[in-house]
């Protein structure tokens, strides 16, 4: 199996369930930035409370635990450990009414060439996610998505929700982070094109 038919067999298996999903994670990051190498796949999950439990023991039926105890893991941080056939790791996230709900909805249909549709979290619902984890990782992706997605970017959206997340947020500035990476990109880029006209 490669990291693509895992995310198509995900996604072809949530929505046999109807449960709204988006990819997120490293394979968003490649379709809204640019080709790396991720070796998961990441998806967050949106079931009504009282579904959850359910939601969990079927997806832990469908695919093989990662942990003994994963399904009272899954409880207490939120996420789903699992594995497809060929080892490769799967981790569900459970979303949270509130702004998880505007992910879900705003989540864009992408192909898997050769394989089926999924459904993916949007390039500004990614940077967000990116900003709020702020590892340096992330951050280059924020600015790989920016570099490649230009003004395509609803940058107000993105940042209305980094200011609602700043508080929550205590070991970096998540505003600071975006705000720096668009001058990173901007500085990348005039700098492309100086080098081009002494070319």
């Amino acid at each position: 199996m490669t990291i693509l038919s895992v995310a198509a067999e995900v996604g072809a298996f949530l929505e046999e369930l109807a449960v709204p999903y988006a990819i997120i994670g490293g394979l968003a990051a490649q379709h809204w930035g640019e080709p790396r190498f991720t070796r998961d796949v990441d998806v967050a999950v949106l079931a009504p409370s009282a579904q959850e439990a359910a939601l969990l023991e079927a997806l832990a039926a469908r695919f093989q635990p990662r942990l003994p105890d994963a399904l009272a893991f899954a409880r207490r941080h939120r996420v789903l450990l699992l594995q497809a056939r060929d080892g490769t790791p799967i981790d569900v996230s459970l979303a949270i009414p509130g702004y998880e709900e505007e992910v879900m909805r705003r989540a864009v249909v992408a192909d898997l060439p050769g394989l089926r549709t999924v459904r993916l979290v949007s390039a500004e619902d990614l940077i967000i996610h990116k900003c709020v984890a702020g590892r340096p990782r992330d951050i280059e992706d924020v600015e790989r998505v920016l570099s490649r997605q230009g003004r395509a970017i609803d940058r107000r959206y993105v940042r209305r929700w980094l200011r609602a997340f700043a508080p929550l947020v205590t070991t970096h500035e998540v505003l600071g982070l975006f705000e720096q990476a668009i001058r990173r990109v901007r500085s990348a880029s005039r700098g492309r094109r100086v080098d081009a006209e002494t070319v």
